[in-house]
């Protein structure tokens, strides 16, 4: 019997059967991260700069915030008289519409008013009055006067300081006071005095009988008239008797209600806006037209984990890639970029044969194939860069020429490589 045929394996065949090609991730490393992020980072840093020469260029000084409001510690603030009268156990509390103070005084209290924008109206003021409160109006304009009390008119800025001359008790303890305006005020509160008519008390008045405080009352409530705000703020109030008037014209109930009135406060006037003429439908449909937007942004914009590449289930043959870029070029009449194509491959492989590193400029690799083949350098520069094709008899004629040299330069490196090498 004859033995059995041996088995040949992928060794003994000489070559081995490929497996299942493995995808292989191309999830960004650390170092192109970074990379990215350089401009990020850049931009930073430019903010960063910006903001701190502002700094410099400010000296590090802040706006004044809200003059007279209890919880601004600038100079043109009241923060610390608020802090004062909240350690004597006075309830102080802060609001910015007619509704709240009327609510925050509800059981009796003291109602401060500065109001320098006029957004409080005559009916403002009567409902704030009244129900056992008392009424402190700082620096009030003339509307607010001719409601209040018609026998008091503005008299213009306090010219100095001034003794109490009164029997009101806040300003007996105060004894003197001075109502001018400070640094951080001077340009943005106007402080004033009065002149009465009637038997209203005054208090704190000049020589000529101006007041820069009056007491009177409006809708069975006591009304104080405080002509300077300069009185109540952060850098006025340690002046003279100024602490003293603060504290007992405001602390006179267990409840301080610190009123500055805001544009909510003004009468609506003038024919409806957009929003009262959207139907109420309209917002909840937008908001969720955005959301659905946004949701699909996400939805169709995410990515299914790390880009992978992953081998074609196809072998395409380099020669129809060619031809297929090829007939592209020629339907969109690009033959500079067909050009540069060939160009490219010419001058990477006449690199190789002249020996040149893979850095070599097309200069470089221009001088020395003209050294090689002997050809005038701006000859072979005139093929491998300059020459222009503009039909497409002059694209195949570049295609020609850059062969040749190619060929040319093949056989001056090893002659017995030259296309008229012998068969031997």
């Amino acid at each position: 019997m004859s033995a059995p045929a041996p088995v040949r394996g992928p060794d003994t065949l000489g070559e081995a059967r490929p497996g299942p090609a493995v995808p292989t991730a191309q999830t960004p490393t650390v170092r192109q991260t970074a990379r990215r992020a350089v401009p990020w980072i850049v931009l930073a840093l430019i903010a960063v700069v910006i903001a701190l020469g502002g700094s410099l260029l400010t000296g590090g000084r802040v706006g004044p915030g809200t003059t007279l409001d209890a919880t601004n510690a600038a100079p043109a603030g009241a923060k610390a008289v608020a802090q004062v009268l909240r350690s004597q156990g006075v309830d102080v509390r802060t609001v910015s519409t007619i509704g709240r103070a009327t609510a925050a005084a509800a059981d009796g209290a003291t109602v401060l008013v500065y109001d320098p924008l006029g957004n409080l109206t005559s009916d403002g003021y009567r409902a704030l009055t009244g129900e056992g409160r008392t009424l402190v109006v700082v620096e009030p304009d003339f509307e607010a006067l001719q409601t209040l009390d018609r026998d008091v008119t503005a008299a213009g800025a306090p010219r100095g300081t001034a003794s109490a001359g009164c029997t009101v008790p806040a300003a007996e303890r105060a004894e003197r006071i001075d109502p001018r305006a400070t640094t951080a005020t001077e340009d943005i509160a106007l402080p004033g005095t009065f002149r009465v008519s009637d038997d209203a008390a005054t208090c704190f008045a000049d020589a000529g009988g101006r007041a820069s405080l009056v007491r009177t009352s409006f809708n069975a409530s006591p009304v104080y008239l405080l002509g300077s705000a300069a009185v109540l703020t952060n850098d006025g109030v340690d002046r003279l008797g100024n602490a003293a008037l603060a504290l007992n014209l405001l602390g006179g109930h267990r409840t301080l209600v610190w009123y500055l009135p805001s544009l909510d406060d003004r009468p609506v006037s003038g024919p409806p806006d957009i929003a009262q003429l959207t139907p109420g439908w309209v917002t909840p449909v937008m908001l969720l037209l955005v959301a659905v937007f946004v949701a699909a942004a996400i939805w169709r914009g995410r990515r299914f984990g790390p880009l992978v590449v992953e081998n074609l289930p196809v072998i395409v043959r380099a020669g129809e890639t060619r031809e297929g870029r090829a007939r592209l070029y020629q339907r969109s009449s690009a033959r500079l970029r067909a050009a540069d194509a060939l160009r490219v491959g010419t001058i990477g492989r006449l690199s190789a044969l002249a020996g040149l590193p893979t850095t070599a400029t097309v200069a470089e690799v221009a001088e020395a194939v003209a050294a090689l083949t002997r050809r005038d350098r701006l000859a072979v520069r005139d093929v491998l860069v300059e020459r222009i094709p503009q039909t497409d008899r002059d694209l195949v004629a570049l295609s020609d020429d850059l062969a040749e040299l190619e060929r040319a330069t093949a056989s001056a490196v090893s002659p017995s490589a030259g296309p008229d090498r012998k068969n031997g």
